[in-house]
């Protein structure tokens, strides 16, 4: 038995989510006694045995030209072939738009029980029981499988990451991969310094910024952050901002580290994509806004006197100034 993790990637790069999800398939398979394989798909730039300091003894890679684009139902069909292989007991997915969409086809593929969106490990004593958060954040469930294999998708930011001393061992995997059904015409990527849904800091702004014209003080504290940009989606919706910017319950659902909320109200809606950030901060003018209520931090002013001077403070406090 094992617990097989698929590593996702991006140009050719492992992504942040899948170290963690790394991280999380190690500390389980230790915990059961078992080992840790990892499956990937595609060419990869980046040393594949150095994963073995994240907990990986093993690396299955399928290297082929059709696997540079991502389909779903190729995807799935090879990672059910590696379960199977492996004899894996457990299946971690990152929850990501990928995870999101591979998790379910494999499920049936392996009739296997899934739990989506995991913020911690499995209870194993009694059973196998996954927590995980519902009604967008506000609660969370226990959700108890029973199938002999089971899959997990691990919600990003959700589980440390950490390192030790190892070296995985990288086989090729023979696996026979056939042109999917869907044809990829044209791919267009968000551009951006960090990744939003990998960002362990996000600098996002609303409707109090008047307009795309004054977005630079936004992009400037968030670039002496190394911070991702984000937006309402008011903003969004006004061509402010490009739609991949948008978090909230219609947009995308974050978890960083710190997230800073400059002139935003702080609709139930967008509370829904961010109330799992570990501390938030609001800037805002109102002091009735609704986001001071969530807020760990809360700052009433003017943004556009407020965000230049946290700006000025800390390009000073890294020497950057």
């Amino acid at each position: 038995m094992s617990v097989l993790i698929f590593i996702e990637t991006a140009d050719n790069h492992i992504k942040k989510a899948s170290l963690e999800a790394i991280c999380y398939g190690a500390k389980l398979a230790e915990k059961n006694g078992t080992v840790a394989e990892g499956i990937i798909l595609g060419a990869v730039q980046d040393n594949l045995a150095g994963l073995g300091q994240y907990g990986l003894k093993k690396i299955h890679q399928v290297n082929q030209t059709l696997l540079q684009t991502f389909d779903a139902q190729v995807y799935a069909k090879i990672i059910a072939q590696a379960a199977a292989g492996t004899g894996a007991d457990t299946v971690i997915l990152s929850n990501t738009i990928t995870g999101k969409t591979l998790a379910p086809r494999l499920s049936v593929r392996l009739k296997a029980g899934l739990v989506s969106g995991a913020v911690a490990l499995p209870e194993t004593e009694n059973g196998f029981t996954v927590r995980k958060n519902v009604f967008s954040g506000k609660a969370w469930a226990a959700v108890r499988v029973n199938t002999p294999v089971k899959i997990i998708t691990l919600n990003p930011n959700a589980y440390p990451v950490s390192t030790s001393e190892g070296l995985a061992e990288v086989v090729p995997m023979d696996a026979v991969v056939e042109a999917g059904r869907i044809k990829t015409l044209q791919v267009q990527k968000a551009s951006g310094e960090v990744p939003l849904t990998e960002a362990e800091i996000v600098v996002s702004a609303g409707r109090g910024m008047k307009g795309p014209e004054h977005w630079g003080i936004v992009e400037e504290l968030a670039q002496s952050l190394h911070a991702a940009t984000a937006c309402s989606r008011p903003v969004a919706d006004a061509h402010w901002r490009p739609h991949h910017e948008h978090v909230g319950q219609t947009g995308f659902a974050i978890a960083p580290n710190l997230y800073i909320a400059i002139g935003i109200s702080g609709a139930i809606q967008h509370l829904a994509g961010v109330n799992r950030s570990k501390v938030i901060v609001v800037i805002n003018k109102d002091p009735e806004a609704p986001f001071f209520k969530a807020a760990d931090y809360g700052i009433v002013g003017d943004a556009f006197e407020v965000v230049p001077k946290m700006t000025a403070a800390i390009k000073k406090l890294r020497g950057t100034a």
